[in-house]
């Protein structure tokens, strides 16, 4: 799979700052008995062993290393190095209900592929990743899990996510992609001005910049040097059928219903029947959402190259 295709569907997750949404619980009864020696990638006796993580057969080490990269191109903006959460505020996959039931990705498949609305979180909408993709993915996810100190604790350290050279293209070239197709929102002398310095990588920043947002902090281990950002909301202006009108951060919306949280901190929801309310969404990340499109491999090299000549 190329990393455009890779790249592209983690940009649109991230521009939601969603992730699997399920509450985080331990699982039903006491503790199962450790595996058998090798249960889960060959690491018998480990503190992960006793849960659901450590029963699950291991996964050929082949497919772990590629769901490995696929996560780190993907989901690591919003899940974070570790799996516990990153800068775009994704769930805990360590301690997702939905993750620990999960065996070869057959729970995890659907909500990628199809994406997940819950009340009061921001959307997660699908992604276009394939099925094999996915369990890629999966079995890395396990394979963490399965090094974790105890149910939903931190992995070990021999798990930590290594970083990759990507900085392969040329800066030139970079630069005016940037002037053509950026540079309308984006200054390199204003807002994006000493932007390498806020990452901790060349990886974060890449993933950042595709995203649309995010910052230097847990997940981009940006350090002291690091400015961590809050991704704007995507808002929502909502008018009824009199022309009455609500504005606000949008939480929920689908054929039925739509809801927006106002700035006093309310929440208003509307039952919708075809066109009416109208509903005119304002996404900040909109731009980013077209260029994927666009976007080729090289596309994404070169501007990664420029970018982190802004420091």
């Amino acid at each position: 799979m190329t990393i455009r295709g890779r790249i592209a569907a983690a940009a649109a997750v991230l521009l939601f700052t969603a992730g699997i949404r399920l509450t985080a619980q331990n699982p039903a009864g006491p503790p199962a008995a450790p595996g058998p020696q090798g249960a889960a990638g060959g690491r018998g006796g480990r503190q992960g062993q006793g849960f659901p993580a450590g029963q699950r057969k291991a996964a050929d080490p082949a497919v772990v290393e590629r769901g490995k990269t696929l996560y780190g191109v993907n989901c690591r903006l919003c899940h974070g190095p570790d799996l516990r959460g990153g800068d775009m505020g994704g769930v805990n996959l360590m301690r997702s209900q939905l993750v620990l039931s999960d065996q070869e990705g057959e729970l995890i498949v659907p909500v990628v592929k199809n994406g997940r609305s819950t009340p009061g979180m921001s959307p997660m909408p699908p992604l276009p990743l394939p099925e094999d993709d996915v369990k890629a993915i999966a079995a890395y996810i396990h394979s963490v899990a399965a090094t974790k100190v105890g149910q939903g604790g931190p992995p070990t350290a021999e798990s930590e996510t290594k970083e990759l050279n990507i900085v392969v293209g040329g800066a030139e070239p970079g630069k005016r992609f940037f002037e053509v197709n950026c540079s309308k929102c984006h200054s390199a002398t204003g807002d994006l001005a000493g932007v390498a310095t806020r990452y901790g990588s060349p990886m974060a920043l890449q993933t950042a910049w595709v995203a649309g947002g995010g910052g230097g902090g847990r997940g981009g281990r940006g350090g002291p040097a690091a400015e961590a950002r809050t991704p704007k909301p995507v808002t929502a202006t909502i008018t009824t059928a009199d022309g009455q009108t609500v504005e606000g951060r949008l939480e929920l919306i689908d054929d039925f219903i739509v809801s927006v949280r106002q700035a006093d901190g309310t929440v208003r929801t509307f039952t919708r029947h075809g066109a009416t309310p109208k509903v005119d969404i304002h996404d900040p990340l909109e731009g980013h959402k077209k260029l994927l499109v666009k976007y080729t491999d090289k596309d994404i090299h070169d501007v990664t190259a420029y970018l982190v000549t802004l420091k």
